[in-house]
């Protein structure tokens, strides 16, 4: 493995920052921290680059206890929200940084910057100074920086954050692929579960400085271990809703029941709470298994081509997104329709079923 963690804490003062926390990432990957803000993502984005020390446990490289090693001993590089520039350099010259504090020889030195920076499209701006560049040319010279070390580990914490809509796209599509080339262990902190889908590579959702899952993305997202995860990797909102088993049948709210099919069918009759994304319930039926269900519109929000339907369902508020431009007016009633095979099923302990 790359980098690993066994037992981790950070404990400031009486707070918990990070609670006992163990997890392997594998070398070479493209992994992503994925939770709210204050979950524990920037904290154990500066725990893996040694600019805080654990409270207990130890932190490994390749094998290697590097908990009490010092960030200038470790082959790191990091990049933050925020644009991090040197202002009286020129964009070269911040490029460069890393490389002449490493006192390497100035052929190579001119050789990687110039790479790196045709790579990201800013080799015209290399001249300029740090004050002359829009905010994306500002985090592409950071994000330059950083590859141009070729450090084995690459830490990224919410890079693309302050950037417009369609500099996001691009980098998003070329972060991986750039990482990809130079083998180095990548860990990306977010907020956007969509994010963590165009992404892909790995995900480790986190709630309140705990991580509840890890594995690839695309797996984290379809098969959530359990209520928390799913809410995690949820936007919309996921909604949830109590049910009760009996018999054949489940039951939601006395009006509503639909058939127990495959596994479920050998569930014991009791409780349990379903969750389900806002495209399951919809307002067409999306397959054979959907059910009808009405509630009352709370508001509705139109993005583009879609609506997202906030709306009361007995003691519940759930969410839609439908395609389509539907302007319904608050406490207008509405039918929906609800994918039953495309809702989790978890237990008593909001384990998944």
């Amino acid at each position: 493995m790359a980098i690993e963690l066994q037992n981790v804490t950070r404990v400031v003062g009486i707070d918990t920052h990070i609670h006992a926390t163990s997890i392997k990432l594998e070398e070479g990957r493209f992994n992503i921290l994925l939770g709210t803000t204050l979950s524990g993502k920037t904290t154990l984005l500066r725990l893996m680059a040694g600019l805080e020390r654990p409270t207990s446990g130890e932190i490994r490289f390749r094998g290697e206890n590097v908990t009490g090693m010092p960030v200038q001993k470790r082959n790191v590089a990091m990049v933050y929200q925020q644009f991090i520039n040197y202002p009286n350099f020129s964009v070269y010259d911040n490029i460069a940084s890393p490389l002449k504090v490493m006192r390497m020889p100035a052929q190579e030195i001119e050789t990687r910057v110039r790479r790196v920076a045709e790579l990201l499209k800013i080799d015209p701006l290399l001249g300029r100074m740090p004050g002359e560049l829009s905010g994306g040319q500002q985090q592409r010279t950071a994000l330059a920086r950083a590859l141009v070390k070729e450090s084995d580990l690459v830490l990224l914490d919410e890079p693309l954050a302050n950037l417009d809509y369609k500099l996001r796209e691009e980098l998003r599509e070329e972060l991986p692929r750039l990482f990809h080339a130079t083998g180095a262990t990548v860990v990306y902190a977010t907020t956007e579960p969509a994010e963590a889908l165009l992404l892909g590579g790995y995900t480790a959702t986190l709630h309140q400085g705990r991580i509840t899952q890890y594995g690839p993305t695309a797996v984290v997202y379809r098969q959530p271990v359990d209520l928390l995860s799913a809410r995690v990797f949820s936007d919309p909102p996921i909604n949830t809703a109590a049910i009760h088993k009996r018999g054949e049948h489940f039951h939601y709210n006395e009006t509503v029941s639909w058939k127990a099919t495959g596994k479920y069918a050998a569930l014991a009759d009791g409780p349990y709470t379903i969750g389900f994304r806002p495209h399951h319930i919809t307002l067409a039926p999306g397959n054979a298994e959907a059910i009808s269900v009405t509630g009352k519109v709370v508001i509705t929000e139109i993005s583009g081509s879609e609506s997202v339907i906030h709306m009361r369902v007995g003691n519940d508020t759930w969410v839609s997104l439908s395609h389509g431009i539907h302007p319904f007016r608050r406490g207008q009633g509405v039918e929906l329709f609800l994918q039953t095979d495309r809702c989790f099923y978890f237990d008593a302990d909001e384990r998944l079923i």
